[in-house]
């Protein structure tokens, strides 16, 4: 594995380690981890900056999805300082997945991340 590919890799786990996170401070400290200080992050759903709103956004998918975790699905890809990946939000008693989409990072020279994109490709209805 090249380290460019390690690049990649590590923010994206530092990515689902801030969207896994579950307490405040936990929380904090794995968003501080992954997002450059001004990185931001938009979906159809949310368009934030900083550590404070991002925080907010995950708490808030935490709220409407209690017992989910997000995962990796597929591998990581990137070049440059942009990278792509797949994820769903798995059910963690009975493993269902009803939520499924693919973000699309840019990463400083630090490895955090700048923006996010990301783009919703299963909802469930209602949601």
């Amino acid at each position: 594995m090249s380290a460019t590919t390690d690049r990649y890799e590590n923010a994206v786990a530092r990515y689902f380690e801030a969207w896994n996170a579950r307490e405040p401070e936990a929380l904090a400290e794995a968003v501080a981890a992954a997002w450059a200080v001004d990185g931001g992050y938009t979906d159809h759903l949310a368009d934030v900056r900083g550590h404070e709103g991002i925080a907010a956004v995950v708490s808030a998918a935490h709220a409407q999805f209690p017992g989910f975790a997000f995962r990796l699905t597929g591998r990581v890809d990137g070049h440059h300082d942009t990278a792509r990946f797949s994820w769903e939000l798995v059910h963690e008693a009975d493993g269902s997945a009803p939520v499924a989409g693919s973000d699309v990072v840019t990463l400083d020279a630090d490895g955090r991340i700048t923006s996010v994109l990301g783009f919703l490709d299963r909802v469930p209805a209602g949601a």
